[in-house]
């Protein structure tokens, strides 16, 4: 697998509750007895030679340090220089619900600059809930889970289907509810930075470096509010919200909704299309005219046409109006996906037909990620435990949708109806961290915003920065989500500002190292990123 394809798979998606203040956290993590790593082998896989593996225990819930503990799986990829080792870069690839050993055991050793990798030891864990980390499941088995998914919708569009989409949510809540109340009691992020703090105590540094993407970076405004002066170095890519994520901030949308994920995408569609048409010849498209009107007049037909695609394993995957903008969304994660895009619309649009004759790449993959199964849909249901959920309750969702699609066309919608089964899952966690968001973290952090990104969009990034006291937001004018394997100037910045501390000015901005419709590398394949 090429670095380039590593990382686009990678890059890498109430009740009243009762708040543990910074001054709670430290008091009930100074109680916690730190766990001794013992590191070992990673298994025979020859390709996970260079990776040391361990599992640690940590409390399952903190006001109960002496009690019943979760189990975390991590590993790391050691220092090229241990003898001028600067100490361990924690990291996370985003989600909720993401693997952070799969990230680094995948793609540590092409994300990161030689230079990080000498002075580093680059350290990844599965959040707890997540995967190989007691993982929150929802069925009993990942067939049962697959089963129960297979003829589910990435998201509804007639009145019909929605009626239905909610009544699969609330099957879908009961199930997790009923198979992992426990884990999910205690699934928040919160819980998650303390069990970072907890790890960075086990590696014996006295104060912590990290990178989290996406949903990381959530994560790292969390730990900077519980734990402000245990920070080192803080590269936050790719920012989330808290305000919006948590709903401190009184949105009483859902959380689909506040994230504006659908602006966002729709915003990196235009562009998608903009790029294409100045791409000429290198974007197939524009052999078929103008690429909006055939892009917009496939979508219509979707709705109401579905078309078969034959995929090379001889199954067949039923294209319909939800599933085209659903993979279109992935798509857009990174512009190394564009080409990719523009295939699959030109020939979904070359055919009237019930049945098309080839399969687009980008579908081949979509159907892919849908069969590897890796973790269950639980471990990424955590806002359900600790973010605000609607004001309104289930049932006002289709007016939700209605109004978000209207705002951002094709993705309000889709994205609208995320979190929808929180709804009904009538479980928090008592120890979610939900704001004031503030914090007083003394060291300089950097921060990254890419000016068209589908997934956290740009107009968050300032906001998100001006959390801190002082931040280096630096803008990446391009396309796609988070700056991994987009920029090399980007990756020349966190090199020097976690090796050497030396943070850039902040409003800097980087480009990123191709045009969304430059030819591919030699040997090297456009495909589709994994969402977030």
């Amino acid at each position: 697998m090429t670095p380039r394809r590593i990382l686009r798979r990678l890059s890498v998606t109430g009740m009243a509750l009762v708040l543990l203040t910074p001054l709670t956290s430290a008091v009930a993590q100074a109680k916690t007895e730190v766990p001794k790593i013992a590191w070992g082998s990673c298994g025979t896989d020859p390709k996970l030679k260079p990776f040391q593996c361990a599992t640690v225990e940590v409390p399952t819930d903190y006001d109960n340090p002496h009690g019943p503990t979760t189990t975390i799986a991590l590993t790391r990829l050691p220092a090229g220089d241990q003898a001028h080792k600067v100490g361990t870069l924690f990291t996370n690839p985003g989600g909720p619900g993401g693997s952070g050993v799969d990230f680094v055991q995948q793609a540590a050793q092409v994300a990161y600059t030689p230079e990080v990798r000498a002075k580093f030891d680059i350290l990844g864990f599965d959040p707890r809930g997540v995967s190989r980390s007691d993982p929150a499941t929802c069925y009993p088995t990942a067939a049962d889970e697959v089963k129960a998914f297979a003829n589910v919708p990435p998201f509804p569009l007639t009145a019909k289907e929605e009626r239905q989409f909610i009544v699969d949510s609330a099957k879908l809540a009961i199930s997790c509810r009923t198979t992992s109340p426990d884990r999910l009691a205690h699934f928040s992020t919160a819980n998650v930075a303390r069990d970072m703090d907890l790890l960075r105590q086990a590696v014996g540094d006295k104060k912590l470096s990290y990178v989290g993407y996406s949903y990381g970076t959530y994560l790292g405004a969390t730990y900077a509010k519980l734990f402000p002066n245990n920070v080192r170095a803080l590269v936050l890519d790719g920012t989330l919200s808290p305000e919006w994520y948590s709903g401190s901030n009184g949105d009483k949308n859902p959380v689909g909704v506040r994230l504006k994920q659908g602006d966002g995408a729709y915003d990196t569609y235009e562009q998608f299309l903009a790029e294409c048409k100045k791409a000429a010849a290198n974007c197939v498209l524009n052999t078929l005219g103008d690429p909006k009107t055939v892009v917009e007049g496939t979508l219509e037909r979707l709705k109401t046409h579905p078309v078969d695609v034959p995929l090379p394993d001889g199954t067949t995957l039923k294209v319909t109006y939800a599933v085209a903008v659903a993979i279109m969304f992935s798509n857009l994660y990174d512009p190394a996906g564009f080409p990719a895009l523009a295939d699959m619309w030109a020939q979904l649009s070359a055919t009237n037909r019930a049945k098309a004759t080839k399969a687009p790449t980008a579908l081949v993959e979509w159907n892919r990620r849908k069969e590897d199964y890796t973790t269950s849909i639980g471990s990424a249901l955590q806002p359900c435990v600790e973010a605000k959920q609607s004001g309104r309750g289930p049932l006002a969702y289709p007016a939700y949708a209605d109004a978000a699609d209207k705002r951002a066309p094709h993705f309000g919608r889709y994205r609208a109806w995320i979190g929808i089964q929180c709804e009904f899952m009538g479980i928090r966690d008592t120890d979610a961290f939900l704001g004031p968001w503030k914090n007083n973290v003394k060291q300089p952090v950097l921060v990254f915003g890419t000016r068209h990104d589908p997934a956290t969009p740009y107009e968050a990034t300032r906001p998100y920065a001006d959390l801190y006291p002082d931040a280096r937001m630096v803008t990446v004018e391009g396309y796609g989500h988070t700056t991994l394997g987009k920029s090399t100037c980007a990756d020349a910045m966190i090199t020097d500002y976690l090796t050497d501390l030396k943070a850039p000015a902040d409003g800097s901005t980087c480009t990123q190292d191709r045009k969304p419709f430059d030819p591919t590398p030699t040997g090297k394949k456009a495909l589709t990123p994994l969402p977030q």
